[in-house]
């Protein structure tokens, strides 16, 4: 019987933050989408309690050749495996790579990515130190002011300095409208917007439910500009997009509950306003050390400051109707090759780091 030539590509989804339920709906349509004549896909989920599992049903419909039954998410449940085994060949010669959907903590941290860099297992998407940087508001914006790109006026504490003189100070420094974040979670998880400022400290204390650091930004009243960038050193930049909220502002409920947001795609705004948006998205893609894919936000302050940076996000939203997908598409690569380069870049990346501060044989 002839050998598999396809790369074994394990999806890895759920995951223990509050992000977990964006992350299988992600998985799911990857799942669906994805080369079945490229890849050999096993499907691999992270319940709430850290435990590693087959996706047993999502397993048994690719395996039938009826992916294309998988549902809008996909469960995290069925047999249980241990980590490092989960993402192993299934046979010597084969390749194996790691597509991490884990948005938020644990997942889109770089915890995952460090545990497959010392497992020596290739996978896509930004290593350990640009993982951790995106994931954590306070440092990327501290790198990002160290390029000198331009972004959002803002504070931050740690929580036992979040008192009430750090609210005072915010509203000072910052002036109202504020908008308070915990540093590492995204979705808009934990986002509140504040007008008054007796409402400060309650905002402080929701986002420190999530995080020990709390992220105080000014109000901008501006346009949302998202940018996909591909590419480790050489990047390709897609069109830029526009998110129109329905909400006071782009939160939970307006991404992922009421769908009610509304993506225009290429965003209607001036030809040199768009070559800026996409040199300051490879701008902040390099400067907070991505590699792979991520997509970029920004703020359109017209008659104001131009373009700022918002955040990188190293693990976007990823069903065929999310921003960074539909970017791609509208800069002419589909959902399926979307995937499929992705994980190239990751074997690229791989293949390019394999022999950095390994022992060299004596002469």
């Amino acid at each position: 019987m002839a050998s598999d030539p396809r790369t074994r590509l394990v999806v890895l989804f759920g995951g223990v933050s509050a992000e977990r339920d964006v992350s299988c709906v992600s998985a799911a349509h990857v799942l669906a989408a994805v080369d079945r004549d490229r890849f050999d896909v096993v499907p691999v989920g992270i319940d709430g309690e850290g435990r590693w599992l087959l996706a047993d049903d999502a397993k048994a419909l690719l395996d039938s050749g009826r992916a294309g039954e998988i549902g809008g998410s996909v469960a995290v449940a069925g047999t249980e495996l241990e980590p490092l085994p989960a993402v192993a060949p299934a046979r010597p010669d084969q390749q194996v790579v790691v597509l991490p959907l884990i948005h938020g903590p644990l997942g889109e941290d770089g915890t995952v990515q460090g545990m497959l860099e010392l497992a020596g297992v290739p996978y896509v998407g930004s290593g350990v130190l640009g993982s951790a940087t995106c994931m954590d508001k306070v440092a990327a914006k501290a790198m990002a002011a160290a390029a000198g790109l331009p972004q959002v006026r803002h504070l931050a504490a740690r929580d036992v300095q979040a008192d009430a003189a750090f609210c005072t100070e915010a509203v000072a420094t910052l002036g109202l409208p504020l908008f308070v974040k915990p540093a590492n979670m995204g979705s808009s998880v934990g986002v509140t917007r504040v007008d008054d400022p007796d409402a400060l400290p309650a905002a402080v204390a929701d986002a420190l439910r999530y995080d020990e650091w709390v992220v105080v930004e000014a109000a901008v009243t501006g346009r949302e500009i998202e940018v996909g960038v591909l590419g480790n050193a050489e990047l390709r930049v897609s069109v830029p997009g526009e998110i129109v909220p329905t909400h006071e502002f782009y939160d939970y409920e307006d991404k992922y509950v009421d769908g009610a947001a509304r993506l225009v795609v290429p965003a209607e705004i001036p030809t040199d306003v768009a070559e800026g948006a996409r040199d300051l998205a490879a701008r902040a893609f390099r400067a907070l050390r991505c590699d792979g894919y991520a997509r970029v936000d920004l703020f359109y302050e017209e008659g104001g400051r131009g373009l700022l940076l918002n955040e990188v996000n190293t693990i976007p939203g990823f069903t065929p109707y999310s921003m960074f997908p539909s970017l791609w598409a509208a800069s002419g690569l589909p959902y399926a090759e979307l995937i499929t380069e992705m994980v190239r870049l990751g074997v690229e990346r791989h293949a390019h780091r394999a022999g950095f501060g390994r022992p060299q044989p004596d002469a």
